[in-house]
């Protein structure tokens, strides 16, 4: 009997999700190299109307890459900002005041109805309106008064990568713009992500570690839990894995009841003071004999059950959330296939979720 040909490069599962995975350092190096001058320009245009508080709108992964945006926008510029329940104006009819406020939409495709009805709503309202997108020609970029082209070139599979990343990144060049900064803190970025993205043999070998795996708890603090809540997300489009995100603060709370032996967790470290705030977490779970999956500095990752080190040294804490979720990722699409699943057709998922 003949053995069962290989299956051709065409047909081999996930090898979308892989191939935009792998495009990631060639997209922060465009974002760098290209976008920073626009990003600058639109940042500058905003800080001269001098917003009084900020509003982030978005769904899924660009949520959590909003939520990115709150960090950098409270720590680094002392604005508050909140999270926009859009359903208030879409679905209620809420006018709300929001002259001065900045509101900010983060959207791969731009397409989301809801997405471009709040939008055009906040800006009727008058809010200054900035949409971030993966499409410079989207509905939400026609309604919105400024706007940021991620310049992540088309994305084909369902799970999002190379645009969270690349919003992150657009947002911090953003934020930074706003500060008077010049971004170039950033310019690690792709390298660092190349290094990590070649060591995708290593998180195969730790995905083995979790194909059988019925739940999973992931978390961060600071900086690192956008992070923690992306890699839920992606574990959870791909695999199928039940994976809950929490603040480390939040899982002492309640949920660390239910953390034993059995259900992995996996904990992001930001080098940093998110990381020095996580650590008590850390002894409590260690206490429990969880067990921990570490992604984040080398003593971290030594004191825990497995995990993945961080080339962390030299970047700044508030650009590590860019490198955290790389492989993250890559034990995402690892898992699923090793589960025998296709990430690049997750069930029940389409490219554009058209909520209203």
């Amino acid at each position: 009997m003949s053995a069962t040909p290989p299956a051709r490069e065409s047909e081999r599962p996930g090898r979308i999700m892989s191939g935009e995975m792998a495009e990631q350092p060639a997209v922060l190096r465009r974002i760098l190299d290209r976008g920073a001058p626009a990003i600058r320009a639109a940042a500058a245009a905003v800080a001269a109307r001098k917003p009084r508080f900020v509003l982030l709108t978005a769904r899924g992964t660009s949520d959590n890459a909003a939520l990115y945006a709150k960090y950098l926008l409270e720590i680094r510029l002392g604005l508050p900002c909140g999270l926009a329940s859009m359903s208030t104006t879409t679905a209620y009819g809420a006018k709300p005041d929001l002259r001065d406020v900045l509101v900010i939409t983060v959207s791969q495709s731009g397409g989301s109805p809801d997405l471009v009805a709040s939008t055009r709503a906040a800006r009727e309202a008058g809010a200054i309106t900035l949409a971030v997108t993966n499409n410079r020609d989207s509905a939400l970029s026609a309604v919105s008064e400024y706007h940021i082209d991620i310049l992540a070139g088309p994305e084909k599979a369902l799970p999002a990568t190379k645009t969270y990343t690349a919003s992150l990144l657009s947002l911090y060049l953003f934020v930074e713009g706003l500060a008077g900064g010049d971004g170039s803190a950033a310019g690690v970025l792709p390298d660092r992500a190349a290094e990590i993205l070649a060591r995708g043999d290593e998180v195969r070998a730790l995905a083995a570690r979790y194909r059988f795996a019925e739940r999973m708890v992931i978390t961060s603090r600071g900086y690192g839990y956008p992070t923690a809540k992306e890699a839920a997300l992606k574990l959870m489009e791909t695999s199928y894995i039940p994976a809950l995100s929490y603040s480390g603060a939040d899982l002492l709370h309640g949920p660390l009841a239910m953390v034993d032996n059995i259900s992995p967790v996996i904990a992001v470290v930001t080098d940093g003071r998110g990381g020095e705030a996580l650590q008590p977490v850390l002894d409590r779970l260690r206490g429990r004999g969880a067990d921990l999956f570490v992604v984040g500095p080398r003593a971290q990752v030594e004191a825990a059950s497995a995990g993945f080190v961080l080339p962390t040294a030299g970047v700044a804490e508030e650009l590590q959330p860019v490198l955290e979720i790389l492989p993250l990722q890559l034990l995402a699409y690892e898992v699923t296939i090793a589960r025998g699943q296709d990430p690049d057709a997750p069930r029940a998922l389409a490219k554009v979720t058209e909520t209203r």
